[in-house]
């Protein structure tokens, strides 16, 4: 294994953890699951930093490691995509590491911040969708007479949204701040 190769599995693993540890100190919105926290900040580096795979890698990485650690799970295609789908389609905001690595190499903070939270807002949807659908056709008992998707999309809105806003401006600081975050040494 070459150097290159060992150092973003190291990586992929550390991020991977730190987001965990991030999620678990978040601020719970719901009893019945949902909370705002900056566990998609280092799955987000990663995914800037080592590209598609790494970042859906370490997206996965976290959902595995949130069963392990008090997950609920009700039947397991509810867990799939709560834990599974919802963390690996984080890695997605990979799409915009180009742009955002040829603003930081250019020092155009405002493009690097635009194409952040470009990612940030795609990849926080793409969770949010994993949770709405998980949410509708696993837990529509909590919906009572409301239509369970109607439910599903405000229930998991109001933590998404604050997530995703939290997200995108700690992003926005951090990457911008410090742009070598993002450069892989190897």
């Amino acid at each position: 294994m070459d150097k290159k190769r060992l150092l973003m599995l190291v990586e992929i693993a550390i991020f991977a953890a730190i987001g965990l540890v991030l999620d678990q100190v978040s601020f719970k919105v719901w009893a019945q699951g949902g909370s705002v926290s900056l566990v998609m900040v280092p799955i987000m580096l990663i995914a800037f930093r080592w590209g598609l795979v790494a970042g859906l890698t370490t997206g996965l990485l976290v959902g595995v490691m949130q069963t392990m650690f008090g997950a609920t799970i009700v039947h397991w295609l509810q867990g799939f995509l709560d834990y599974g789908v919802a963390f690996t389609v984080v890695g997605l905001a990979a799409v915009v590491r180009g742009p955002v690595l040829a603003a930081a190499k250019n020092a155009n903070k405002t493009k690097m911040a635009l194409y952040i939270i470009l990612g940030t807002v795609l990849a926080g949807f793409l969770r949010y969708a994993a949770h709405t659908m998980a949410g509708a056709v696993f837990f529509a008992e909590y919906a009572g007479d409301q239509n369970a998707w109607i439910y599903s999309i405000i229930y998991n809105g109001t933590y998404m949204l604050p997530a995703t806003i939290l997200t995108a401006i700690v992003g926005v600081l951090l990457f911008t701040a410090a742009p070598q975050l993002m450069q892989r040494k190897a």
